[in-house]
């Protein structure tokens, strides 16, 4: 198994191996795949800028299910299904840094407050260097919160979900401000914690060397 790869209960399940298989046999590339993951974000983003309120919160949490999904199955066929490309890395983590910063960015944008978004999407930028940056080094990536990306994306789509509740009753949208502040706080600490993880694991690589 590769250290390196985002643990994910999903990859075993029935409904995951049956689909990745029709992607095998498709003409479609993870390339292809870890792209429109960039363009359903890209999509979601823009319905919540355009509508706060219910059908905008409704399809942007749509836009991040499609993109998450994009993001487990480039990976499965690009292992499993046997397509790995020279490029495969890359399109594998470019499109899922690009489609992070404009979700979060967006929904700084859509509640008006794009300094809280861009300070969330660059600490959520920087727990990605940070796991990267301990591969970098030989050590295990370490993909803990307590806001990776999938624990983002989750606290993004229940704001949304609560929003069509609250935008509809209330007029207001302060679900997604709470959500944003979560989003920028936990990544703010998983920094933290990542890097006092490989801080961990350097320390006892110099205890074997000695």
């Amino acid at each position: 198994m590769n250290d390196n790869r985002r643990p994910i209960k999903s990859r075993s399940t029935l409904w995951a191996r049956r689909i990745t298989e029709a992607l095998s046999r498709s003409n479609i590339s993870p390339n292809q795949i870890s792209v429109a993951s960039l363009g359903f974000a890209a999509a979601g983003v823009l319905a919540l800028n355009i509508d706060t309120g219910i059908v905008g919160s409704l399809l942007c949490a749509l836009g991040i299910q499609l993109r998450l999904l994009c993001n487990l199955f480039d990976g499965l066929v690009a292992v499993e299904g046997g397509k790995k490309s020279t490029f495969g890395s890359l399109y594998n983590e470019f499109p899922d840094r690009l489609a992070d910063s404009l979700l979060i960015v967006g929904l700084g944008y859509a509640i008006n407050h794009p300094e809280l978004g861009w300070f969330a999407a660059l600490a959520a930028a920087l727990t990605a260097y940070v796991r990267v940056f301990g591969g970098s080094l030989g050590l295990t990536q370490h993909f803990m919160g307590p806001m990776a990306k999938q624990h983002r994306m989750a606290v993004m789509t229940s704001g949304l979900l609560v929003n069509t509740l609250e935008t509809s009753v209330f007029g207001t949208y302060y679900a997604l401000l709470v959500a944003l502040l979560i989003i920028a706080a936990g990544s703010t600490l998983t920094c933290v914690t990542r890097t006092l993880a490989i801080c961990k694991q350097l320390e006892e690589a110099s205890h074997v060397d000695q």
